[in-house]
């Protein structure tokens, strides 16, 4: 499913060239790919996501952040027609040519654009926590640092795929949740829940006093991810793609693990790494997938 996104972006916010990816390089990666680190905190903000299946995504699963509806008179979908009405959105027509918001004209929207408050995606992690039920087959993500929003999208697919819980998201130092990580995600952004969080750290050590184990990802990790047995509920650290894990991140981290790969290929992509080791660790765990 194609998922089609408009984002507004606050004036002044700079994006790093990020073609290049990697996960704990053992070589440092060349200062041009990231130039500038992305620094803004996730705050207020809104979206536009245009097509059918895109408003469709976003109404079944996450109708609390659908805030608008513009849709053609033509436009036939009965289904699309049915949620609008069954969640009580506000709606509009689309008038000819005049897009809403910055919306091109060009866009393929097939008749359907909605506009999406990103803050109301988002769960605050005292909410989070204390209504999640917590057993061997619950597992969650926290990003630490990761700054491609392509990544960020990529790991919430990911999650999804592989049954778990939740990905924790940092306010700060951190590629927020945009209209690309949305796009991304194929609309499973608005499937997984998305946990904003404030000191990492933090978090870890209270997930920690939750019962669950923390495993960093690290290329030079001892510990080996195909003989790693996740018998207990489980959080995983995923790292800034240049550095990886922060330092005192890693302290509190009780596993540090890495993915056993062919000589000729140095690293992963962040993305790429957190899906092996999501995959390997549903294996242990079919009814995460149920």
């Amino acid at each position: 499913m194609e998922l089609s996104v408009w984002v507004q972006i606050p004036v002044g916010t700079h994006f790093a060239n990020k073609n290049a990816l990697f996960i704990c390089a053992k070589w440092r990666v060349p200062e041009w790919v990231y130039p500038n680190r992305i620094t803004i905190s996730m705050t207020q903000n809104k979206i536009y996501i245009y097509g059918k299946h895109a408003l469709i995504e976003a109404l079944e699963n996450a109708p609390r952040a659908v805030k608008k509806v513009y849709l053609a008179e033509n436009m036939d979908d009965a289904k699309l027609r049915a949620l609008v009405k069954k969640t009580g959105v506000p709606s509009a027509p689309i008038s000819g040519n005049k897009m809403p918001g910055d919306v091109g004209g060009g866009a393929s929207h097939q008749g359907a654009i909605g506009v999406i408050s990103l803050s109301d995606l988002l769960i605050p992690y005292q909410t989070f926590v204390e209504k999640l039920k917590i057993g061997p087959d619950t597992s969650l993500v926290l990003l630490n640092e990761l700054q491609d929003p392509h990544n960020v999208g990529a790991v919430i697919r990911s999650a999804a795929a592989f049954g778990i819980a939740g990905v924790l998201i940092p306010e700060h130092n951190q590629a927020p949740v945009t209209g690309a990580v949305v796009k991304v995600s194929a609309g499973m952004a608005f499937r997984v829940p998305l946990i904003t969080i404030g000191n990492e750290n933090h978090i870890i050590r209270d997930l920690k006093e939750r019962g669950f184990w923390s495993y960093g990802l690290a290329g030079e990790g001892a510990h080996s991810l195909t003989t790693e047995k996740f018998d207990a509920p489980a959080l995983f650290v995923l790292g800034y793609e240049e550095t990886c894990i922060r330092d005192k991140t890693r302290e509190v981290c009780e596993i540090l693990f890495s993915i056993p790969m062919h000589p000729q290929c140095e690293s992963l992509n962040a993305a790429a790494a957190m899906s092996v080791v999501l995959y390997a660790w549903s294996a242990q765990h079919p009814g995460a997938l149920k």
